[in-house]
């Protein structure tokens, strides 16, 4: 009885740590992506988690434009940037010691890294 009694408190504890440790996503991140000519582009992004589903918005010169299809899996994020008609697909990677997002943005993987906004 012992034993089922500490096994379910350690996997409760095991599980609220980490959703307490993908909260830390939560707010706002920019970065500056570059293109393939060389030229930067200011990017900001807004994530909101609710468990393994990562919601949000990311900002750039042209608007404003929603996040869909979100995964927090471990320290991997997943989702796809909505910009009109296209469908933009990013994973990254959240380092909580750097307070940092490292992500590749679309088929040609373009990396940049989000810092988060004082």
């Amino acid at each position: 009885m012992k034993k089922n009694i500490l096994t379910s408190v350690f996997l409760l504890l095991s599980v609220s740590a980490a959703l307490a440790y993908f909260a830390g996503i939560d707010g706002k991140w920019s970065a500056i992506l570059k293109g393939p000519d060389g030229n930067e582009f200011p990017i900001s992004y807004t994530f909101k988690t609710n468990g393994t589903t990562l919601t949000g918005t990311m900002t750039s010169s042209i608007g404003t434009f929603d996040i869909s299809d979100g995964i927090v899996k471990g320290d991997s994020i997943f989702f796809t940037g909505n910009i009109n008609t296209m469908k933009i697909k990013n994973k990254g990677r959240y380092y909580a010691n750097g307070d940092s997002i490292s992500l590749r943005v679309g088929t040609r993987s373009t990396h940049t890294t989000l810092k988060r906004n004082p």
